[in-house]
């Protein structure tokens, strides 16, 4: 039976490896194909396709977008982009222009705090690639200011916390329909990581629906097996 993975990130955005490791990575554990869906950027998916193309893998163009729904952040994935796509370009530079005004906010948070941090700083430790929370975390553990990545979200990074700061402008339609308008394929993510209840969660899927949404993350790593199974 082959195996595939849909949802990974390289070092374009909040992951470890590079594009070209991440199909590596793919290959050695078995796999026939993923999908590159870094944050906010397709940088890293030419690098990725052409590497899986050496390895006899495919390698499927996508992003993972985040917006805000009634207050709470939700991520939609896409799929089978079309990476040539000037408009789709350009719309990602808005998104990342979004995303980057958010993370200086963050950043003079964690400042007012007495925390060692600059954005010259998180980027010599960090690279390039797009900063999310979860590039932050990594900074916090690295110079010792929490114990565990999962401290970082549960005290300082996530809604209601100190350091957190809602980023606003992207609509969970905005999102559905930069991929849609490509060609892709829209999908929520981990839907059951946003906290939701259950009548919550089918209002938010019936609504996206009509914006375009065509599934629904279905397997995750914090996901049970009765998680996996609830959510087909």
């Amino acid at each position: 039976m082959q195996r595939i993975d849909l949802h990974t990130h390289s070092c374009a955005s909040d992951g470890s490896l590079s594009p070209s490791k991440v199909m590596q990575a793919a290959k050695d554990a078995g796999l026939s194909a993923v999908a590159l869906t870094d944050h906010d950027t397709i940088h890293g998916v030419r690098e990725a396709m052409d590497t899986a193309r050496q390895l006899g893998i495919e390698c499927i163009p996508g992003i993972e977008l985040s917006a805000f729904y009634k207050n709470l952040e939700v991520h939609i994935v896409g799929l089978f982009l079309n990476i040539n796509d000037q408009k789709l370009h350009a719309r990602l530079e808005d998104f990342r222009n979004i995303r980057e005004k958010r993370n200086q906010r963050m950043l003079k948070k964690m400042q007012a705090a007495g925390i060692d941090i600059t954005m010259n700083k998180l980027r010599a430790f960090e690279g390039d690639g797009v900063i999310t929370r979860a590039n932050l975390a990594r900074y916090l553990l690295h110079i010792g200011y929490i114990d565990s990545i999962d401290e970082a979200f549960d005290k300082y990074l996530s809604p209601g916390m100190p350091f957190f700061v809602q980023k606003t402008g992207i609509t969970p339609k905005d999102a559905i329909r930069a991929i849609r308008d490509n060609g892709g394929v829209a999908i929520l993510a981990h839907p059951l990581t946003y906290k939701f209840t259950r009548s919550e969660l089918i209002q938010c899927i019936e609504e996206l629906k009509s914006y375009g949404l065509q599934g629904i993350e279905t397997y995750y790593s914090t996901f049970s097996d009765a998680d996996h199974r609830d959510m087909k």
